[in-house]
Formats: structure tokens, C-alpha cells, sequence
């Protein structure tokens, strides 16, 4: 008997109410599975595809919620196209059909925390939205980093969710980004804060917060005033909590905005993020600051594809573009700060080595295939471990993309005037033309 998820994934390639092709599985639960898709028209636009069962009350419910998302207007809410009803094998369905997101912050997290200035610039947008449907009595009810997207240049947040206040959560594994009271008492805008603050402690400690005899410890290493707010999320008792209004108003702070930029540029040794164009996406590097950082892969020139392993010097990273983004832009993907008390000299790559993909691999693939992989190196340059840290969907790419890491060499940073073993991100990514990659130090 196959499981759910192989159900879900052997559904690729077959078309969704004559219209929505579901071109690439990207995830699946028990209840749920999201694709792929194109919307045809302008240019067949890329989008995503969620199915849910539809279930013995035929799912009319949770088409009015999709419709009526989908007639709201935020610069930070994901757009919903259409929706409807649709039968697979005989198994009867709903779909929803939203706005295509290039990445997630939940595949940022397994690599490094945010720094203040990410974790301020992912806070002001995520609250401005709660905000906007609290006001117009609706919840979010997942608010999380898988759901905390970047489109674009811009952060957005889902919205296939939903809901208005009261309602019941709906079927979900037990999770500590939900309130407490949840289960007893649906949703609200005191369980959204409850999860806006387990996000905060999540994205700048890399782990969600634990909770003793009742009470939610929030660690003493995140800086302020974000311990304070993920404090006053916290609260087990709603009528404790904070609203997103008083988010907002923190945040609003003049002092607070002047430290956490001058953080960004002094404690970090990196442009603010405001600056940056994009998130999660490619490494750059400021000259004049020795930063790597990660910016959209749109600003990147390809590299070829190889369908062989290949061992090139490695090219120089191409420049920052420091051009104004979109208000508020999104945190970038860069290193972990350096101490200010040590000299610190990067180190660079050397040789890169391609994963060797068959051509019949590469041509299955729709869109981008995309595996994470952190390598240690020691103080010689040569590779000494390697951890795989996100997947993707498929073990193929996977495991070429570990093998072809293996073989990495590197010029070792200096500290102090000597060799030092370091940490570098690996993000791989696989297309119809090939496979590139964009490497990250990470330490030190």
C-alpha cells in the first residue's frame, strides 16, 4: 500500500480541471500536497497548486475562505488566482491556485540564524499584515517560516489559510507555533501573535522555544527589544499577550531603527538588507567590507550546464548591486558575523566541482531542482565532512550534488595571520540546462 506522499507524488504530470498542469511535487502532509503549475495566458505564468481532499461535506466552506482571500489586496500577502473542484483517480479534491514564491524562510534556518537587522526587517512587513486582517476580522493561523516567502523582491506570507475568528484550526500535526488554546477555542488574533513570537525565537536561534511548568522560557542570548516582544507573545494566557499593534509600535521606534541598522553595518560588517534585491538566493560580496552575502539569482549570470562532473578554477563572485529595493525588501543570505576582537581574512573557492546529472535526469526537470549541502573544511582547504541540509525532492540530485561537494577545494580563510578550518553553504540547483551552484562561508 503506498503512503500519502507517494500517492500525492505519483500525481505529477497529470492536469488539474483541464487547466493546471501539475508540472513538480514541492511537499506533501496527510491531508494535503502542493505542485508546480502554470496559469495559462500571458506567457503560461508560473504558480503553485495546492490539493486538499475535499471530504464527506463536499468542501464548500473552504472554497468560500479561498474566495474570499482572493479578494484581498496586500503588498505582503500571497495572491490567490482561483480556485475549485477537481477528481483524481477517482479521489474527489479541492485546489487552490496562488502566486509562485522562489523560496521560504524555513530553507534558510538549517544553514544560520537572522541577524537583528534580518529578524526587524522579516518582524515590520509579517505584523503590517496580521494587522491589516485582524482588522478585517480574519486570522492567519500559520504564521511560521515555511510561510514566509520571498516573491520576487518582496517578503510575502501565505494566505490559503485563512480563516475568521473562532473557527476551528482545521486537521494539523501538534505544533509549538500553535497556541495553547487552539485546540479548545479555534482561531485568533492572540494565537497569530503566539505564533509571530515563536517565529521570532525560531529565525534568530535556529530552535523553537521550549516551554517549563507552564511558561515559555524566551533565551537570554536574542537581543533587544526582540526578546522582550517574543516575551510578550509568549504569554500563555491570551488576554496576556501583546496585539500586533504593539509590535508595530515598538518597531516604530527611531532608536530602535538607528541601532539595528548600525548593527547591520558595524557589529555585521554587511549592508543593511533593505539594500538588497533579493533573500535566499545567490552569494555576493562587498569589497570594501570582505561580506558574503546571498542576493536573488536573477543577478546572477549562469553558469553553463555540465552534464558531467567538471573541475574549474573557481570565477570571481560578480558585484553587489546596491540599487534601492522594494520597501521593505527582504533579509539576504550572507555569513555568519565575524568577531570583531580577531583579524579575519575570507577564504575563497578554488576549485568547484558540478554534480554529474545525466541529460534523461535534467530533462525531467521543470523549473529548478534545488539541494542544500554544508561542507567543513579544514585549515589545508580540502573538504573534511559534508552534511546535507535540504534535500529537495529527489534523492538523485541529492546525492550527485553530495558527491560533487566532496571534491571542493578551497583557499583557507586567515585568523590572525593563520590557516583556520571553516564552513561553507552549498546551494546547488539543477535546470534543463544544467547545474550551477552558489557557494557561502559560514565560518568563521
Amino acid at each position: 500500500m503506498s503512503t500519502p506522499t507517494e500517492l500525492w507524488k505519483s500525481w505529477e504530470g497529470r492536469v488539474v480541471d483541464e487547466k493546471f498542469p501539475l508540472r513538480q511535487w514541492l511537499g506533501s502532509s496527510d491531508h494535503s500536497a502542493v505542485f508546480r503549475t502554470e496559469r495559462s495566458g500571458a506567457g503560461s505564468q508560473k504558480a503553485v497548486i495546492k490539493l486538499i481532499r475535499a471530504g464527506s461535506s463536499g468542501g464548500d466552506a473552504q472554497l468560500s475562505r479561498w474566495a474570499g482571500a482572493a479578494r484581498l489586496s496586500h503588498l505582503h500577502l500571497i495572491r490567490l488566482f482561483e480556485c475549485g473542484r477537481a477528481v483524481i483517480d477517482g479521489t474527489r479534491l479541492l485546489y487552490v491556485v496562488m502566486e509562485y514564491a522562489e523560496e521560504n524562510l524555513a530553507e534558510i534556518l538549517p544553514l544560520r540564524p537572522l541577524t537583528a537587522a534580518e529578524a526587524y526587517e522579516m518582524l515590520r512587513p509579517t505584523a503590517g499584515t496580521l494587522a491589516y486582517l485582524h482588522q478585517a476580522g480574519l486570522v492567519h493561523g500559520r504564521i511560521r517560516p515555511s510561510n514566509i516567502m520571498a516573491v520576487d523582491n518582496q517578503l510575502k506570507i501565505s494566505a490559503d489559510g485563512l480563516g475568521h475568528v473562532g473557527e476551528p484550526a482545521g486537521p494539523r500535526a501538534p505544533s509549538a507555533y500553535d497556541a495553547p488554546e487552539v485546540g479548545r477555542g479555534g482561531l485568533s488574533p492572540a494565537a497569530d501573535v503566539w505564533s509571530l513570537g515563536v517565529t521570532l525565537v525560531a529565525v534568530l536561534t535556529q530552535k523553537e522555544p521550549k516551554s517549563t511548568d507552564g511558561q515559555v522560557a524566551v533565551p537570554e542570548t536574542i537581543p533587544q527589544p526582540f526578546r522582550e516582544i517574543a516575551r510578550q507573545c509568549l504569554q500563555v494566557d491570551p488576554e496576556g499577550r501583546c496585539t500586533v499593534a504593539d509590535i508595530i509600535g515598538q518597531l516604530r521606534n527611531p532608536t530602535l531603527q538607528t541601532k539595528t541598522l548600525d548593527a547591520a553595518k558595524v557589529g555585521e560588517g554587511h549592508i543593511p538588507q533593505a539594500r538588497l534585491k533579493r533573500w535566499i538566493a545567490v552569494p555576493i560580496i562587498v569589497v570594501a567590507l570582505l561580506l558574503v552575502a546571498w542576493m536573488g539569482s536573477k543577478f546572477m549570470s549562469h553558469q553553463p550546464g555540465v552534464p558531467a562532473a567538471e573541475t574549474r578554477p573557481a570565477s570571481p563572485p560578480p558585484a553587489a548591486d546596491t540599487a534601492p529595493a522594494q520597501s521593505p525588501a527582504p533579509f539576504s543570505e550572507k555569513a555568519n558575523k565575524t568577531p570583531a576582537q580577531k583579524r579575519v581574512v575570507r577564504g575563497r573557492v578554488l576549485e568547484q566541482v558540478l554534480p554529474d546529472v545525466s541529460r534523461g535526469a535534467l530533462n525531467t526537470i521543470t523549473g529548478h531542482v534545488k539541494v542544500s549541502v554544508q561542507v567543513s573544511v579544514d585549515a589545508s582547504g580540502n573538504v573534511s565532512q559534508t552534511k546535507l541540509v535540504f534535500a529537495g525532492p529527489s534523492k538523485y540530485f541529492a546525492d550527485r550534488a553530495m558527491a560533487a561537494a566532496r571534491r571542493w577545494k578551497f583557499t583557507p580563510p586567515q585568523v590572525d595571520g593563520q590557516a583556520a578550518a571553516s564552513e561553507w553553504a552549498l546551494r546547488f540547483q539543477y535546470g534543463r540546462a544544467g547545474a550551477e551552484v552558489f557557494p557561502a562561508e559560514i565560518k568563521p
